[in-house]
């Protein structure tokens, strides 16, 4: 089957599956051997070299949805990161990454970079002219992630790519958060694509995972990273998110609907100081969401008025789960602070506009009248106890 000649829930489905040969089963087998022959074969496969038939089929799959020639999948989203990164800087490079990052890879460049005699520049814009300013002689890699984590902020992802192309330097671009249902950053310019596949590509919050995707050529180089970091996945978990693939744009249009009605209505309380989407109009990157994206994505986050407490309103939803991780089908939610950006200081995150108040809703599939519902109880119960106080 050609993937560039079919739709999206068919390439989710069909494309990278492994055909039951034996027995004929409408799905694929899983290969769970940690060992193979290396005599008479034409490929020496060994889990750690991503290339056991799980692997390998999983990775056709992947590269397929985000529109790469290649792809190779990891035991975790930071796995993916930390060894897309080592691959294309070493002592005496210089990188240039946007302010509005995932805490835990902040945490990877402050605490491991210097380390290792990388110098990098962070920018506190998303325009390409913020980027192109901290642009040295030694700079290797420009890196952004856009929806950001938490704020969703939106950066120019056509930008950055030919302003990178210019000048001969590598992009990374973190999807996670859009996805590939609602973006295809390569078909934008930017070479190499990652993802927590933990999130929307599993969806059912039961994997552990992350993915790279890019040109043979670049993804060559991450593998003789990759085979030595050893941050390959168990056969049976690749296993997992192919099934869980085959969902995954069913799955996002049910939560890009759901997030945009939740998003417009929350706008609209009085006990809601700000709402964070890019699929509102007062967003202020909402055009350039829309000329970059597919669908707005199931992620937004809201801040409460100061007089209601944020840790209290959580304790009291009873749909909604206060959860670490995000992009499930059931709807969670967090506070950043204690979560995903613990790792930065507090002067870190004032920075970015990440106050102890912000809360980041990940919108699942659930009915949103339900959703609605639980807001509104919790909402009812704090106030209550405020007027107690």
């Amino acid at each position: 089957m050609d993937s560039k000649k079919s739709g999206f829930n068919t390439i989710c489905t069909h494309i990278g599956e492994i055909e039951d040969q034996q027995f004929k089963g409408a799905i694929s087998p899983i290969y769970l051997s940690t060992s193979y022959a290396f005599e008479d074969v034409d490929i020496k496969r060994y889990p750690r070299y991503f290339n056991t038939p799980n692997q390998e089929a999983l990775c056709k799959k992947i590269a397929a949805l985000e529109k790469g020639e290649s792809s190779l999948i990891f035991g975790s989203g930071m796995a993916a990161i930390s060894t897309s990164l080592f691959a294309f800087l070493q002592k005496g490079d210089h990188i240039v990454l946007q302010r509005t990052l995932y805490g835990g890879t902040a945490n990877l460049v402050n605490e491991e970079f210097g380390k290792h005699g990388i110098e990098y520049s962070y920018v506190d814009s998303q325009t390409a002219e913020g980027f192109e300013e901290k642009i040295k002689s030694n700079t290797k890699v420009i890196y952004i992630e856009t929806p950001s984590n938490p704020l969703l902020t939106i950066t120019d992802i056509e930008a950055i790519a030919s302003l990178a192309r210019k000048r001969g330097i590598i992009t990374m671009i973190d999807n996670t958060f859009a996805s590939p249902v609602n973006q295809n950053p390569i078909e934008m310019g930017i070479d190499i694509v990652i993802h927590s596949a933990t999130k929307y590509l599993g969806g059912h919050s039961d994997i552990l995972a992350g993915a790279v995707i890019s040109t043979k050529e670049h993804m060559d180089r991450i593998f003789q990273v990759a085979k030595n970091f050893g941050g390959s996945l168990s056969d049976f978990t690749v296993w997992m998110l192919e099934r869980s693939i085959k969902t995954l744009g069913l799955r996002v249009k049910r939560q890009n609907k759901n997030a945009l009605k939740l998003a417009k209505w929350l706008e609209k309380m009085d006990d809601i100081a700000a709402v964070y989407y890019p699929g509102l109009k007062t967003h202020p990157d909402h055009e350039l969401a829309k000329k970059q994206m597919n669908g707005f994505g199931g992620m937004l986050s809201f801040e409460l008025q100061e007089d209601l407490d944020a840790s209290l309103f959580q304790k009291e939803l009873k749909l909604i789960k206060s959860s670490m991780s995000l992009a499930g089908v059931e709807s969670t939610i967090l506070s950043p602070t204690l979560t995903s950006h613990a790792l930065l200081t507090e002067e870190e995150r004032n920075a970015q506009g990440i106050r102890d108040g912000l809360l980041r809703f990940s919108v699942g599939i659930e009915d949103k009248e339900d959703l609605m519902q639980d807001i509104l109880q919790a909402l009812k119960k704090i106030k209550a106890l405020a007027l107690q106080d």
